[in-house]
């Protein structure tokens, strides 16, 4: 199973390039429109196709992109990041979340989310099961963590442990490919998954896990607020797209919500390159709906929350925090001392009520 986007977000911050600036250049797909009269999109996948992404492919599915006009093209992600591709115009819409738009348009990108799907954390933090000798997060001093070599997973790590009466320090290992195998190898010790994907693996297929979750040990805020972006440029450009494209998403994740083994059998047929087993996405919808991980059911239900709304409170808590940790670096890798601000790049103007 491919990496999800926590480890996803720890590998592109580390790798964000110096040619953010050359924006401009990217090739956009405005003008461009398929043979039978409707507009052509690029959204981005973020890593491999998962539950994160499913309401793009029930929308597409279901026909609900051309009854917008769009004839939607979902791609692999590219080698420099769904958010470069989007910024330099590579990509007109992908899937990330406000952390990683935070970091990129403090080096310089431009980019804005316009859906937030997930509302609160699905972190977790574990070791394997087997490794008896860690109990909870102040067991991890002086351990390994297979990381991906960010900054922020530092800073998180290192509040866990110190929340739990520990020092906060601990050795590093950069993971190749899966950080399952690098705790199975001995080469770490813990690593960062999602509990609505990789905890849903290792229940189901082990290895069996020992899992913290970061609200229960001092790290404020929600640092997996999940969602669709766009370029600044494309919103000025033609909002009338970003509409479109938006509800139609947003339509998708609602009949997700509320569809749960329907649309994780769309998302395996949609996605046959993904090799997905349909138990196992079932297990992953279930698990969100049961965590409310998209929000509170029955208020959507009676319209108090609209599914998809960007939250600008618990996001920025977390922004906060990192910057308090020294977590945040400007194009030139200075460290930043003020947080973004989720205002700026975040907005809920194009979404369905």
């Amino acid at each position: 199973m491919k990496h999800s986007l926590v480890t996803k977000a720890i590998a592109l911050v580390g790798a964000i390039a110096m040619t953010i600036g050359l924006a401009a250049c990217g090739q956009s797909n405005d003008s461009s429109s398929s043979s039978d009269g409707l507009k052509k999109v690029t959204f981005m996948l973020s890593w491999a196709p998962d539950t994160n992404h499913i309401g793009v492919y029930v929308a597409k599915n279901k026909g609900w992109f051309k009854d917008q006009g769009l004839d939607v093209d979902i791609v692999a992600v590219a080698q420099a990041g769904a958010e470069q591709a989007v910024n330099n115009g590579n990509a007109d819409f992908a899937l990330s979340n406000l952390t990683n738009v935070g970091m990129y348009n403090l080096k310089g990108a431009h980019l804005k989310q316009v859906l937030q799907v997930q509302q609160k954390p699905s972190a977790i933090w574990c070791a394997l099961a087997s490794n008896t000798a860690v109990k909870s997060p102040k067991d991890l001093d002086g351990k390994t963590f297979a990381t991906f070599g960010s900054n922020e997973s530092d800073a998180v790590v290192r509040r866990m442990i110190q929340t739990d009466g520990g020092k906060g320090e601990f050795d590093k290992v950069t993971v190749g490919t899966s950080t399952f195998k690098t705790l199975e190898s001995g080469k770490a010790d813990f690593g960062g998954f999602y509990a609505t994907w990789e905890g849903v693996q290792a229940e189901m297929y082990g290895p069996k896990l020992n899992c913290f979750t970061e609200p229960d040990y001092g790290v404020p805020g929600n640092a997996d607020a999940i969602g669709v972006i766009t370029s600044d440029k494309t919103i000025k450009e033609n909002p009338d797209l970003v509409k479109k494209f938006t509800q139609a998403t947003q339509k998708g994740y609602e009949y997700a919500y509320s569809h749960p083994d329907d649309a994780a059998q769309i998302l395996v047929d949609e996605a046959p390159e993904a090799n997905l087993k349909v138990d196992f996405v079932k297990k992953s919808m279930k698990t969100i709906v049961d965590g409310q991980y998209w929000g509170d059911p029955a208020k959507i239900k009676d319209g108090s929350f609209v599914l998809g709304t960007n939250d600008f409170v618990e996001p920025q808590k977390y922004f906060d925090f990192l910057a308090e940790e020294d977590a945040y670096t400007d194009s030139h890798d200075k460290v930043i001392h003020e947080a973004p601000n989720t205002k700026d790049f975040a907005t809920n103007e194009f979404l369905g009520k």
